[in-house]
């Protein structure tokens, strides 16, 4: 059929061709917009291609891989009702298509889908696919206690002209409260006198801020899950949890809604979101970037860090955010691997973990920790840090936490100052091992033990799994040492987070060589 200008097709339809359509193509598309319209999961999967060639956005999110796609629309359910106003398509070939169809609903808010099909085998197939609407949408309260376009506008131009940042709700921003994702606690905050300096340097360096985003309750979690603002959804992975503490801005950055994610991280909270939803993350050296106007939860081990979907910007953030004391070289050092923390990982992260640092050429290091007995100290230091930090409000304000962080500070309330005494002692004496094992070299590992569980998982999995983890990630914290996560590893399709920890002081030399470890590898 060959059809010019504009022509209808049937009532309520019309169609846009210039030159002879592809044969089954119309057809196909019809399919998929009834089985859109009956919420037909099948159908709508076998609408796409079947490969991580597929992709699939829609103004806040990338969806990449017809098996993200398909979890997305299972979380998702079915779609508002709506008709297709006018069809526009324009032939790539006899076996491709751009489909672009104008959109309205009920209301009369109107939208625009986009459309690649491709035929292969006979098949008409979508293996790109864009969806946005003009109705005006609220913000995803799951993510942002406050956004704007933008919230807070650069204090001058610098080296971070057009970059976005989403900040954790725990840093001061000039006027407004910070809640640490605990309600309660942000009503009884005075409105910030000015930036935290970690923001103020963003703002600097030309960076916008256009919202502050939501972080686990007083940061104390690694799920992401928050009994008050909802859990946000993983872009990666959307029936699975998005990691914490950091979740809100790891989830702006994952659905691009912002460039940066401006986190901190006291025993994998940068790290773990960026391991769950394939976006790189770095937790800096301890001390390297201020923590002032940042609400603690463990000083000892608090830490600054970011989040982004490139390491390239993971680089050009680390050259405005850090001091010429974080910039050791790393020239020489030598980049391993050591059995004892990667056993830790399940059997299927251990697998992948095991062929990537075989790649990227880490030396296996035969070397026995007392990771349990540095564990253990870590563990009981950090929750009497956090008692003595939140203990006194919490106590005053029962009720105000979810039943998992609520768990989590009560034993803190627990340890004594003679068990935090001693465990300081311990941690002291790990640290300096640690420093020493890693003077002069780069240890490679898995970022979480297992890839993000699923939302549907029982709390006691979901802790389970978090102590799994943190056994891999509280090395780093334990020693002050700068930690980054990239986005190299996948585990039945879902992304895992290749780990680098290196010496006090080489945070932005880290950036740098696990880049050129991964030159081609970024997150989607």
């Amino acid at each position: 059929m060959t059809l010019t200008g504009l022509t209808t097709l049937m009532p309520g339809f019309a169609l846009d061709a210039d030159g002879p359509l592809p044969e089954g193509l119309l057809d196909a598309f019809d399919a998929y917009e009834r089985a859109l319209a009956a919420d037909d999961v099948d159908a709508l999967d076998d609408a796409f291609e079947d490969s991580d060639f597929a992709l699939r956005g829609d103004g806040t999110q990338m969806l990449r891989g017809r098996e993200a796609i398909s979890s997305f629309r299972s979380a998702r359910g079915g779609i508002p009702r709506r008709t297709v106003q006018t069809l526009h398509v324009r032939p790539l070939g006899d076996d491709a298509a751009v489909v672009i169809a104008m959109l309205q609903s009920p209301s009369g808010a109107r939208g625009q889908q986009t459309h690649v099909w491709r035929r292969r085998h006979g098949m008409w197939r979508i293996v790109a696919a864009h969806v946005s609407s003009t109705a005006a949408k609220p913000i995803d309260a799951t993510v942002w206690v406050a956004a704007g376009d933008p919230l807070i506008a650069p204090t001058r131009s610098g080296e971070l002209d057009g970059v976005t940042v989403a900040v954790k709700d725990l840093f001061e921003v000039a006027g407004l409260q910070v809640g640490a994702g605990v309600p309660a606690f942000r009503s009884a905050q005075p409105r910030a006198e000015r930036h935290a300096p970690a923001v103020g340097r963003l703002l600097d360096a030309g960076a916008a801020v256009v919202g502050i985003a939501h972080s686990d309750q007083f940061a104390y979690s690694l799920s992401g899950i928050n009994s008050h603002y909802g859990t946000p959804m993983n872009p990666a992975a959307p029936d699975r949890i998005p990691g914490g503490s950091s979740s809100g801005p790891a989830v702006a950055v994952s659905r691009g809604q912002a460039s940066v994610g401006l986190g901190t991280d006291t025993a994998g909270s940068v790290r773990v979101p960026a391991s769950y939803q394939g976006l790189w993350g770095l937790r800096t050296s301890h001390g390297a970037v201020p923590l002032e106007g940042v609400v603690p939860l463990a000083p000892s081990f608090d830490a600054v860090g970011w989040i982004t979907r490139e390491g390239a910007l993971l680089e050009r953030i680390a050259g405005t955010m850090l001091p010429d004391s974080a910039t050791m070289p790393l020239d020489d050092a030598e980049v391993v691997s050591v059995s004892v923390l990667s056993s830790l990982a399940s059997t299927p992260v251990r697998s992948v973990f095991e062929d990537e640092a075989a790649r990227i050429g880490a030396r296996p290091l035969d070397v026995e920790l007392p990771l349990e007995e540095w564990f253990a100290a870590f563990r009981t230091l950090q929750a009497w840090e956090a008692w003595q930090t939140h203990g006194a409000w919490i106590a005053a304000h029962p009720g105000s936490l979810g039943a998992d962080v609520a768990a989590r500070f009560a034993a803190a309330a627990q340890v004594s100052e003679a068990d935090a005494a001693a465990a300081r002692a311990v941690v002291a004496e790990a640290r300096s091992a640690v420093r020493a094992l890693l003077a002069r070299r780069i240890l490679v590992l898995p970022s979480t033990a297992n890839p993000p569980v699923r939302l549907d998982a029982v709390q006691e999995a979901i802790d389970a799994d978090r102590a799994d983890t943190l056994r891999l990630t509280f090395l780093a914290s334990l020693a002050g040492l700068p930690a980054l996560s990239a986005p190299l590893l996948r585990v039945d399709g879902l992304p895992v987070g290749l780990g680098f920890v290196g010496p006090a002081g080489s945070d932005a030399a880290l950036v740098r060589r696990a880049l050129d470890l991964a030159p081609s590898r970024t997150a989607s």
